[in-house]
């Protein structure tokens, strides 16, 4: 019961602290509600750039055409050789004979002259249609294929799909970058306001250390005032980032285009309000922690 009133008592200090050192709060606050936005808005960018990119992979299929004359044991040499490169998600063999039944279907004029094929007239290529784990490594992946014996061609929408894997690669880890950088000032910023409530109230610090208040009871309500902080500078960012992305997914419609769709917001934004308010939490008290350690001379 005694440590139950000793917490309450922190915490009461705590919440006192931030009304009468009001200025220093709003300006802690202030800084984690705008780092919690960008945080939020890293979140939401980079978790839907991850989306676009599984959108891509499964999308982008890179079709190997064998050589005219392949035979059963050359083909099965090339499927061997196509999945010992380690980033084969799906593989797909299709015979000249199925093509020639998928155009059939497609077009009457092209069914008519594909009904006089025989075996041997038939122009088009055995192949190979296949879906890649990892679509950064897909050149890499085109070019030892197309090395292979008995391959004709390798065809994927080569350009398109490099400068896309580039850029979404680029923009996902700019944002963790952004994140983590944003965190660390934000520690910093509030370690430097706790300092200035501490040093304003130095001569209460004086008189509780004098009445023999020990370095854990001075400490800890520094800590909780950290924690006040955190949660109130979050419920902003929470709030925009929940009603935000909510407006921005059914403005788009769920998608920007054919292959880049948007993250579901449900559970989404309640995950990533979540993650703001442990992220806020943590920033307030590491933040707090570090000015108490630093420059409390307890």
């Amino acid at each position: 019961m005694r440590g139950i009133r000793t917490f309450q008592r922190y915490f009461r200090d705590a919440a006192k602290s931030v009304i009468r050192n009001f200025s220093l709060s709003l300006a802690s606050i202030s800084c984690i509600a705008i780092t919690l936005i960008v945080v939020s808005l890293s979140i939401i960018v980079s978790y839907n750039v991850e989306n676009f990119m599984e959108t891509i992979k499964k999308d982008v299929t890179m079709v190997i055409f064998l050589d005219g004359d392949t035979t059963e044991d050359q083909r099965k040499a090339v499927e061997s050789g196509i999945k010992s490169t380690g980033n084969v998600e799906k593989l797909i063999y299709k015979s000249k004979e199925d093509y020639a039944k998928e155009f059939a279907k497609e077009n009457e004029t092209l069914k008519t002259i594909i009904e006089g094929w025989t075996n041997e007239t038939n122009p088009l290529l055995d192949s190979f249609e296949l879906k890649v784990k990892d679509i950064e490594n897909i050149k890499d992946t085109a070019t030892t294929i197309k090395k292979l014996k008995h391959v004709n061609s390798v065809k994927y929408s080569e350009d398109t799909v490099e400068q896309l894997a580039t850029m979404f690669s680029a923009i996902e880890k700019g944002c963790i970058i952004a994140v983590i950088a944003l965190i660390l000032v934000t520690a910093f910023l509030i370690a430097n306001t706790i300092k200035l409530a501490i040093y304003s109230r130095k001569r209460e610090i004086e008189i509780m250390r004098l009445v023999g208040a020990s370095n854990i009871s001075i400490k800890v309500p520094f800590i909780i005032e950290g924690l006040f902080l955190g949660v109130i500078g979050s419920i902003i960012p929470i709030i925009l980032t929940i009603y935000g992305y909510i407006s921005i997914y059914d403005f788009f419609g769920g998608k920007i285009s054919t292959f880049a769709k948007l993250i579901k917001p449900t559970p989404f934004v309640y995950l990533s309000s979540v993650l703001l308010l442990i992220i806020g939490i943590l920033v307030g008290m590491f933040g707090s922690y570090q000015a108490v350690k630093k420059y409390l001379k307890v």
